[in-house]
């Protein structure tokens, strides 16, 4: 019983916690995309849309500040004041110029780095936040490896060209960036465009960086823009429309503007949100021991072509239920899993469970630690 449940653990890692694979849609794919590297990544499955060498690790400059942002909001100290050091007055690079020995709020900081990229401002939340460098260094690495970023390696909080070994790939930075998103101070900040701050010293006002989100485009609703004369022009953006959220990741790219927003448009015009299981009571199980009592806890939605609409296949897998038909006593939860393939892949899985044992609505992250039924039991598709 022991490994039984050591393998399905497995799986649902690879199945669900951020590792999803292209899966490939009948329909025309952008003409042309400056960027070295890119992707496009619906948010809320994972499903990427498009790619061009998106594990290929490259430089990403300063688009690391959203791993810098992200672990500054989750360290539960954005309400305390920072006393700036030398070490971060110093820093090369665009800046909020900050001066050593003042204070200012680490939320203050995160805006400044997110809306201006201050590198001066990634020291001083790194040695605040990581209680050095090092430290904070370390704490980037760890969160990356947890998120399943296998072609990253971080150095420093700002992304400037002062270490051989700090790169990422596209894709990377699209699971980062999907994480991220889901966090709602993050997302105000990204979203944010122009930010004031009075720390009872001096006013500064802040406007973000990112045209897309300030002039070029309206579906816009945040990310980080970067640029070193290694790593060339990064950019992240996410944008939403018709209840469809996509993420763009592009590295080193001329005309990064131009391909997000056709990327963007691209994705608008050829995928749509699609339900494909209703909350609630699953309908068209046969068995009597399990028709009109298994429910889905929550809604599944798919970003699908029209062509893809018309071709997925769903199949359930539940445990074989008690021989004597019983009312059952120990019943594990969830009882089974429905899977949605599409030309003989797997789109995405969701568990199931009995009634009375299915759970209380969940969020992203909390989702991830759901454990699927794996064994053989009564099965259906269509």
């Amino acid at each position: 019983m022991r490994r039984f449940w050591l393998i399905a653990i497995s799986l649902f890692v690879t199945l669900s916690v951020g590792i999803p694979e292209r899966v490939s849609a009948e329909t025309t794919e952008p003409a042309s995309v400056s960027a070295q590297a890119a992707i496009l990544m619906e948010q809320s499955t994972g499903r990427v849309l498009y790619e061009k060498d998106a594990h290929t690790s490259l430089r990403i400059a300063s688009i690391t500040k959203i791993m810098t942002a992200l672990l500054a909001i989750e360290s539960g100290k954005m309400d305390e004041w920072v006393k700036v050091s030398s070490n971060a007055e110093g820093t090369e690079g665009s800046s909020l110029y900050l001066r050593a020995g003042e204070k200012i709020k680490l939320s203050d900081l995160v805006y400044g780095l997110m809306l201006r990229s201050g590198n001066d401002a990634a020291v001083a939340i790194a040695e605040h936040v990581g209680g050095s460098m090092d430290g904070f260094v370390y704490m980037m690495n760890q969160k990356a490896e947890e998120l399943g970023m296998s072609n990253t390696v971080f150095q420093n909080p700002h992304g400037l060209d002062d270490h051989e070994d700090h790169y990422s790939s596209a894709y990377d930075m699209a699971l980062l960036t999907r994480y991220a998103m889901n966090n709602e101070t993050y997302q105000e900040i990204s979203g944010t465009k122009t930010h004031r701050v009075d720390n009872g010293e001096q006013i500064r006002v802040w406007k973000n960086k990112n045209r897309l989100l300030t002039q070029l485009y309206k579906y816009s609703t945040g990310g980080k823009t970067g640029y070193t004369k290694r790593a060339k022009r990064t950019l992240v953006s996410t944008a939403s429309k018709d209840d469809l959220d996509l993420i763009v990741v592009t590295l080193n790219a001329p005309s990064d503007w131009h391909d997000h927003m056709n990327l963007f448009n691209w994705a608008f015009h050829t995928f749509g949100m699609t339900e494909l299981l209703e909350e609630g009571k699953v309908k068209g199980l046969k068995d009597e021991f399990y028709a009109g009592q298994v429910y889905a806890s929550h809604d599944v939605v798919y970003p699908l072509t029209e062509e893809e609409r018309e071709k997925v296949r769903k199949e359930i897998t539940l445990y074989r239920p008690p021989k004597d038909r019983r009312e059952p006593l120990n019943l594990p939860s969830p009882i089974g899993k429905m899977s949605f393939f599409l030309d003989g892949h797997v789109l995405t899985e969701t568990p199931l469970y009995y009634k009375g044992t299915e759970p209380k609505s969940k969020g992203f992250w909390s989702k991830f630690k759901e454990i699927f039924s794996l064994t053989i039991g009564v099965r259906s598709s269509d």
